[in-house]
């Protein structure tokens, strides 16, 4: 039995309910430390923030986008298939409902025997799941259906073929993303398969991703946790999460953002949400595996084992451009420095960049088909388009290739209550 603080008791099942989605992301706060991991993006702050406690289900952002990750992720597409607006509306609030009720530890109620059970009943044994859920919406979603186009993000676009891509249409794009991380694979699921229950008349699973990472065993401050499957360090010299005034700067839409009749700016709707960028990316690990160890390194910049750019010793080095203007110790065309040329280019434009890894078995011809799911959060998408262009032709591309994914904007988070994600959107 658990306490909820205003005296009155908590079953176990109301308790474990709450747990299912402790750091639900529909409307929790933001801010929170992070090593965030990705295979696109190198960063010009090298402080390495660290994991803080996760917020509340009531906040101005969505949590999800700066916390520690989890060990265990799962991506899922959504197509919406509701006949209206006020429908889609109900849809939305519906799913909120759901993920509040999951935190705030209400319990479901019983059922007659004859019927479906409330719960599946998996995590009965768990009381400490640490699931987080992200919820965003792609540009697909502000098509004539529902009478959304003036309300879209001003750079909000679907994902094109960028370069060295090869998009498949049934891993890519969505009207809704849910973004599930856990401390297992079925705390995933089961959220998953909760909000797909409450919202079944309005939301169609498009495509789904399982995704994992391993964080380091013994972590060391200045160093980060996990690495990605070419074993490489994953996430270093992220910025500072914890540094609200910095994620103003780079990541959340601001109230300057936002001026309605004013051409180019975003619609008021937007303010605390933020840009999204899901990219599934297979890596050719055979082929990587049979690389020599300089190449692996020269390809990145950077020391494989610890981290360190080729200039320096420690992962926390700032890589040295400035007496290496030729790229005689760390190459012109290494990812770090494409990504982040570390001058004005990227002056306000550095990305938060979280990512997991997955594995989906074999293809066809025999070869592991293994990867990336590469994650950012940015105030702009053009700032991930700049990046994305610097990286074109590097020598990374020879073994890896995206295939999926899409772009999407964080909802808003909700602070009354009462309030529900999506509804300052989609009301009218």
């Amino acid at each position: 039995m658990t306490d909820d603080g205003t005296g009155a008791r908590l079953s176990r099942r109301a308790f474990l309910g709450t747990a299912a989605l402790g750091t639900v992301v529909v409307g929790g706060a933001a801010a929170g430390g992070v090593k965030l991991a990705s295979a696109g993006q190198d960063s010009s702050d090298d402080e390495q923030p660290q994991p803080v406690p996760p917020r509340g289900f009531r906040g101005y952002h969505q949590i999800g986008v700066l916390e520690h990750p989890r060990p265990h992720g799962l991506l899922a597409a959504f197509a919406c298939v509701d006949g209206d607006r006020h429908a889609l509306g109900e849809t939305f609030r519906g799913l909120s409902e759901e993920v509040d009720a999951l935190l705030s530890g209400r319990v479901q109620p019983e059922t007659d025997p004859a019927l479906p059970p409330p719960d599946s009943g998996v995590l009965q044994e768990v009381t400490d799941p640490g699931l987080m859920a992200t919820v965003s919406v792609g540009a697909s979603l502000f098509d004539d259906r529902y009478g959304l186009a003036e309300r879209k993000p001003r750079e909000l676009v679907t994902m094109p073929f960028l370069a060295n891509d090869r998009l498949d249409p049934a891993r890519s794009h969505g009207d809704v993303l849910i973004a599930l991380q856990g401390k297992e694979p079925d705390v995933c699921v089961h959220a998953l398969r909760r909000v797909m229950r409450r919202t079944r008349s309005g939301l169609v699973l498009k495509w789904m991703e399982d995704t994992f990472t391993r964080p380091d065993a013994i972590p060391k401050l200045g160093q980060t946790q996990s690495r990605n499957l070419l074993g490489f360090k994953d996430g270093t010299a992220n910025p500072n999460a914890d540094d609200e005034a910095l994620m103003n700067t780079l990541v959340w839409t601001q109230t300057g953002d936002a001026a309605q009749n004013a051409m180019g700016r975003e619609p008021a709707w937007t303010v605390g949400g933020t840009y999204q960028v899901v990219r599934v990316i297979r890596m050719m690990v055979e082929r990587w595996d049979r690389a020599a160890l300089d190449e692996q390194e020269e390809i990145f910049g950077r020391h494989k084992v610890s981290g360190a750019p080729l200039s320096g010793r420690q992962e926390s080095d700032i890589p040295d451009y400035a007496n290496d203007p030729d790229g005689e110790v760390i190459p012109l065309t290494a990812h770090i420095r494409l990504a982040n040329p570390r001058d004005h280019r990227t002056t306000d434009k550095v990305l938060v960049r979280r990512g997991m890894s997955y594995s989906r078995g074999v293809d066809s011809a025999g070869l592991l088909d293994q990867g990336l799911a590469f994650v950012s959060y940015q105030r702009r998408l053009s700032h991930f388009l700049e990046a994305q262009e610097r990286l074109k032709g590097e020598p990374l591309e020879e073994y890896i290739r995206p295939e999926g994914g899409g772009f999407f904007f964080v909802l808003p988070g909700v602070v009354e209550i009462g309030d529900w994600l999506g509804r300052s959107l989609i009301e009218t």
